[in-house]
């Protein structure tokens, strides 16, 4: 684990903007008319429709996606009871992570009251502003009350996440844990040490999972609590055993199956380990300090499954994995409450995703080549992007089933990708192209099959049902990489170029590249032998029709591709260059750029190819083209050659598309600001329109644009590069492209080769 300095900390803290979180507008509002609907006179009649039915505050106002999270400071972390006003960087920490897992508002809520029943009157008369409340940091036995007299006053969702989070988690790894080491839930033996809020809410969790209440024995700071004793409150006394024959934690434990602590830090020892039954389950969950460290849980018993809250170690059991989505599912249908129906069906959703295979962001951000569902992996990890669609979708679901639902989802395909698109997962452009590439799935050839990203991405674009997979590369390499990462190819193709009963294949293929470049001095030979080159033989799949599009990129230079594709596939008739384009999706809106790969430093007629498939490219995407042609300077403010370049190609476009909105050259802020843009120059011929296509006047600025949002880690979700002007769908991909950036592509050169088909039958029928 990384050591985190006080300096830093305070810093990070500081510096800035002080805090964490911020409140932002999410309507216009810099004109007097913006101004006088979101306030006087025009709040007014949304204040009306709410008082004639208060559910309507679901419709007008954040309600259904604003939540409190609520502390008195009583007990913060690991710092104890330090005060309602201490606490409050806890709390924003709290909003932040609701925020970036679960794209929920938050106010922070810090209320100076320890009585449990003033502290309830003042969270009952602000709760009419939420759509749920998080109560945080509240020391037990108070906190008890205080939730189940809100949950019973309040028709809103109400969770003390201290208590309910970590039972969410640690019942789902329990679930997992037990499928591992092949035990049955209502057989072992359960030793909970600690009994506080969040050992009685997780005790009470795995006994409605299966566990069986004779088989616990639960541990305060005074030992084994049992029957015998005079000094327990209400909810320690339903956990007493009956047992006289035990009474500290190494005699507990002895031949127990499962250990779970949330205590503290350093009470089990490797003695205690030892004498635990075969294959013995450790959850681990003091923090910062766990009960026992990882280490020397293993040094101890190496056939031991453990948990801790810590990141540096397996299956972290942390509460972020379950209150964003559990809020989020609450939200979205309105509910009244989160009810056991509800965090049963959190247990259920993510216990199951740990099952499924992992996505490549989660072995990236991890370091780790391939997560597999056993003793290493049984708790999903919490940057798993399908968390909120698995999670959030099985609560919302149990809360319309439970009855505590006021408002009910229909589609619940579409509100999965409602959620992907919420936290940028997914956008609408993205699933746009997916569904077109699936209503259509081509043949794609995938070049550098041998290389992990791209298996892994021609795997899942099949998944997707987006293409069917052509795999070039050697077959046993292949099937051994797949086994590795632990992908099936069932159904899909894989061509060995090299192997002898290719040998014919390769010919052909020859023969024809030979008549077709005779005259710039090729020969058989020199063909036959660019045959053994994935790239060459690959196009040609495509050239001969045996195959409907090409992927390519991750090992070769583009410069070499480029040179292949001139010699196999060429360039459409009516142009002579090619190029590429990137989509920039941010929440600005979409953007179209070019040309962002082959042409370095383009001169006049080379840009005005550029122009004429930029605009053809973008209405591929069903959008009208704005173009802006980008330059150092604005409407000739400079006579230096690379201004009058990009001047003269829009003269030039003007004359042949009269109608089309093209204009520059221009500074890109005059481009992307059209008030600014149309109030200096009030000739352009884009005014009254927001530019979407940017034509930049070389290599290098273009490539830089996209590169500098990339890099910045912005919103932006970045799609490319997408050729232009070639005959033939072949595609490129940049060099250390991620899986999800080649599928795609392959939803591009799928949808690409299926427009390439349709065109020809229509030609074949003109004729």
């Amino acid at each position: 684990m990384v050591k985190i300095s006080k300096e830093a900390a305070l810093q990070y803290h500081e510096s800035g903007r002080p805090g964490k979180i911020e409140v932002k507008p999410t309507k216009a509002y810099r004109t007097q008319t913006d101004l006088s609907l979101a306030y006087s006179p025009g709040v007014a009649y949304p204040c009306l429709e709410i008082q004639e039915n208060p559910d309507d505050a679901y419709k007008y106002t954040d309600k259904g996606n604003l939540v409190a999270v609520i502390s008195n400071g009583t007990a913060v972390l690991g710092l104890g009871d330090i005060g309602a006003l201490s606490g409050k960087p806890v709390m924003e920490g709290k909003g932040l992570l609701f925020k970036i897992y679960g794209g929920i508002d938050v106010f922070d809520i810090e209320v100076a009251e320890k009585d449990p029943e003033k502290f309830c009157e003042a969270v009952e008369r602000i709760a009419p502003t939420f759509g749920g409340i998080n109560l945080e940091d509240i020391k037990a036995p108070e906190c008890f009350y205080i939730e189940d007299r809100l949950k019973k006053t309040l028709d809103i969702p109400v969770m003390h996440d201290d208590q309910h989070g970590t039972a969410i988690i640690s019942a789902a790894g329990l679930k997992n844990a037990m499928e591992v080491i092949k035990k049955d839930i209502k057989k072992v033996k359960i030793v909970v040490n600690g009994a506080g809020a969040a050992a009685i809410s997780c005790t009470k969790l795995y006994m409605a999972i299966g566990a069986q209440k004779e088989n616990i024995v639960m541990l305060d700071s005074k030992g084994v609590i049992s029957t015998e004793r005079t000094d327990l409150n209400e909810q320690k006394k339903f956990f007493a055993t009956s047992r006289t024959d035990i009474h500290t934690l190494a005699e507990a434990v002895k031949d127990a199956d499962v250990f779970v602590g949330l205590s503290k830090g350093n009470v089990l020892s490797q003695d205690m380990v030892k004498s635990m039954a075969k294959d013995p389950v450790i959850f681990a969950l003091a923090n910062p300090v766990p009960e026992i460290s990882y280490e020397d849980a293993m040094a101890a018993r190496p056939d031991v499954l453990m948990s801790t809250g810590r990141t540096d170690y397996p299956n972290q059991i942390n509460n972020v994995i379950g209150f964003p989505y559990i809020f989020r599912g609450a939200l979205d249908v309105h509910a009244k409450a989160i009810n056991e129906e509800m965090k049963l069906a959190a247990v259920h959703a993510i216990a199951d995703l740990a099952k499924q295979p992992v996505p490549d962001v989660v072995n990236d951000v991890y370091k780790v080549n391939n997560l597999t569902f056993g003793r290493n992996y049984f708790i999903p990890k919490p940057v798993d992007p399908r968390l909120i669609t698995e999670v959030s979708s099985a609560v919302a679901k149990a809360a319309i089933e439970s009855g505590v639902a006021r408002k009910n989802i229909e589609d619940w395909d579409e509100y999965k990708r409602s959620l992907s698109v919420m936290l940028g997962q997914e956008t609408k452009l993205t699933q746009k192209l997916y569904a077109t590439a699936a209503a259509h799935p081509q043949r794609v050839v995938f070049a550098e099959a041998v290389h992990p990203t791209m298996l892994k991405a021609a795997v899942q674009a099949k998944a997707e049902g987006i293409c069917q997979p052509i795999l070039l590369g050697n077959d046993e390499v292949i099937t051994k990489l797949a086994a590795s990462l632990d992908l099936s190819l069932d159904g899909i193709e894989i061509v060995n170029l090299r192997h002898p009963n290719e040998q014919e294949r390769r010919e052909r293929y020859a023969r024809i590249l030979t008549e077709k470049r005779q005259r710039e001095g090729y020969t058989f030979q020199e063909a036959n032998d660019k045959m053994f080159e994935r790239n060459y033989f690959g196009m040609m799949m495509v050239e001969t029709g045996e195959a409907d599009a090409f992927i390519t990129g991750l090992y070769t230079k583009y410069s070499n591709t480029i040179k292949v594709v001139n010699e196999v596939i060429g360039i459409r008739p009516e142009y002579k260059h090619f190029g590429t384009m990137h989509i920039i999706n941010s929440p600005k809106g979409t953007y179209y750029i070019a040309d962002t790969m082959v042409n370095e430093n383009p001169d006049r007629e080379t840009l005005l190819d550029l122009s004429k498939l930029v605009s053809t490219a973008v209405r591929f995407f069903n959008e009208k083209p704005v173009i802006a042609m980008i330059s150092h300077s604005n409407f000739g403010s400079s006579t230096s050659d690379g201004a009058l370049k990009v001047k003269e190609t829009v003269a030039k476009m003007h004359e042949l598309y009269p109608d089309l909105p093209i204009d520059g050259e221009m500074l890109l802020s005059f481009a992307l600001d059209d008030e600014l843009r149309d109030e200096q120059y009030p000739f352009n011929r884009l005014k009254g329109k927001k530019v979407n296509t940017l034509v930049f006047p070389n290599l290098t600025s273009a490539r830089s644009s996209y590169k500098m949002l990339q890099m910045l880690g912005t919103d932006a979700e970045i799609i490319g590069p997408i050729q232009m002007g070639l005959n033939k769908p072949i595609h490129f991909i940049d060099f250390g492209a991620s899986v999800r950036d080649v599928v795609n592509i392959v939803a591009v050169a799928t949808i690409d080769a299926y427009v390439d088909k349709i065109k020809n039958k229509l030609s074949a029928i003109g004729k």
